[in-house]
């Protein structure tokens, strides 16, 4: 809600008082209130101007204005009522007003209209300088020294020995199971509630994935799924041949179970932190708890590269390696010579740029991110239907994505309908991510559910969603949000079946 204080105007007040107010305020209305504070009706710089042209002077006062009907509505009034009345009236304005004909908010065309982005990019004021600094020395090929120094950087932030910039996160994950020796036949093991990024390049492998269920203290890897899956896959001798947790929106999974189950059995852990860099669990950063790590600087991550990804470790030669299979496996000679397939992988020296300013704002990103989610649990703390994904003792979530789930016996309104009234003002929600052991392009994968008779991804895709939380949100655009949920959610309660989807 606005301080309209800064725009309350009185009929005695001069045309000079007016133009004053106008300029600090740096808004193009004025509303004009009596005595009481009721709303006499909106003054616009035109207005003014029209009393000049009249042959008043500056001083003289506003109830030489014309008596005017304000075009308002009532407090509470949904934004589709403030767009149509704008519509219909041709203006960018209209007050809302308390059931005494008061001001108490004032409605903008330019924040209703305004698309609510799900996470943009948000740019800081280094990553300038060191792109052009990439143009200066015309480093702009996949070499260069911001790539060496992003990879120095983001390996000293996360407390890793070494890093190899990479041209997104899905490379970074298929060089790195590579690294692990996965090959035609093996199976891997990984979080079935993901982007297909994760699991797309077993498949370039061509090996099996085996998806394991979330838990629901974490939304992540089920370390009880992952029991019974690796104890089965023991007992048929046929162990995968890595481990794939991955960190959902900005939350590192439970990792201390993961590695002392892998560990037992001798599999490698690949950590796939895409969605959670600056997130720590028990004080160490997320992506560094497996043999390898991975990060993504996609467009719409906590920081970007516009695309981009970082494959980290404490064996450097496992990393050096990766940059050799990153640039063609180009064996060094005077000529090209090849002694095996490589890949088109390495990072521009121009996106490592972006990358490094990025990098210097990475905390205050993660600060933000965390104000936006508990702005979001304040303003909505008396929806009942509303239950925010957690952050269990010992986790430090970056809140890349504020992300709930909505209690179907709670309210009348279904997931995809509250989705879609969202778009229809012009703000992104998504739903959380379904799970892979339900993508039709997996179909006949295995899938460990987190008990039995209790599939956890599978019932939070049905209830959850995620809402805009890029760090560059105004608190007028999440008021937005706000008010969007709250209409879609204060409805009566009606019988469904619960979401808890059970097995067998």
């Amino acid at each position: 809600m606005k301080n309209l204080a800064t725009i309350l105007i009185r009929v005695e007040d001069t045309i000079r008082t007016a133009l004053a107010r106008l300029d600090r305020a740096g808004w193009t209305i004025l509303l004009l209130v009596d005595e009481d504070g009721v709303l006499l009706r909106t003054v616009t710089d035109g207005d003014l101007r029209r009393l000049l042209l009249a042959n008043r002077d500056l001083e003289s006062t506003l109830d030489q204005l014309e008596e005017q009907h304000p075009r308002t509505v009532s407090r509470g009034a949904s934004t589709d009522l403030v767009l149509r009345l704008m519509n219909r009236c041709q203006v960018d304005q209209v007050p809302e007003v308390d059931e005494d004909g008061r001001p108490v908010d004032l409605h903008l065309r330019r924040e209703i209209d305004q698309p609510v982005l799900l996470s943009p990019p948000h740019l800081a004021d280094e990553e300038r300088k060191f792109v052009e600094q990439a143009f200066a020395t015309n480093w702009i090929a996949p070499v260069g020294p911001n790539i060496d120094a992003f990879e120095t950087e983001i390996a000293a932030t996360v407390g890793m020995r070494s890093a190899a910039a990479l041209s997104s996160g899905t490379a970074a994950i298929h060089l790195g199971l590579k690294l692990l020796g996965v090959g035609p036949g093996d199976r891997v093991f990984c979080s079935s509630l993901t982007f297909v990024a994760t699991v797309n390049p077993i498949r370039y492998l061509d090996a099996e994935p085996v998806f394991i269920d979330s838990e629901p203290g974490t939304w992540n890897m089920s370390p009880a799924a992952l029991a019974r899956a690796l104890e089965a896959a023991d007992r048929s001798g046929n162990l995968p041949r890595a481990v794939v947790p991955v960190g959902l929106y900005g939350q590192s999974p439970d990792m201390e179970p993961i590695l002392e189950l892998c560990d037992r059995y001798g599999i490698p852990v690949l950590e796939d932190a895409a969605e959670s860099l600056g997130a720590t669990y028990r004080g160490r950063a997320a992506g560094t708890f497996g043999r390898l790590g991975i990060y993504s600087f996609n467009g719409n991550k906590i920081i970007t590269t516009s695309g981009g990804g970082m494959l980290v470790g404490d064996d450097e030669s496992l990393i050096e390696r990766a940059r050799f299979l990153a640039t063609q496996a180009r064996t060094p000679a005077g000529h090209y010579e090849h002694d095996e397939v490589g890949f088109n992988y390495r990072m521009s020296n121009i996106l490592a740029g972006i990358g490094r300013g990025q990098l210097q704002v990475l905390g205050d990103r993660v600060e933000r991110r965390r104000r936006i989610f508990e702005r979001y649990r304040s303003g909505l703390e008396d929806v009942e239907a509303i239950r925010w994904m957690p952050e269990p003792a010992g986790h430090r979530s970056t809140r890349w994505l504020t992300a709930a789930t909505i209690d179907p016996n709670a309210t009348d309104r279904d997931l995809r309908g509250i989705v879609d009234s969202l778009a229809d003002a012009g703000i992104e929600a998504r739903r959380i991510w379904k799970p892979m052991h339900r993508q039709p392009v997996f179909a006949g994968a295995g899938y460990w559910p987190h008990h039995p008779r209790e599939s956890v991804s599978d019932r939070l895709f049905e209830t959850g969603l995620c809402l805009p939380s890029g760090s560059g949100m105004t608190e007028q655009q999440q008021d937005r949000v706000v008010r969007r949920v709250r209409e879609r959610l204060a409805a009566p309660i009606r019988t469904w079946r619960s979401a808890t989807l059970s097995l067998g």
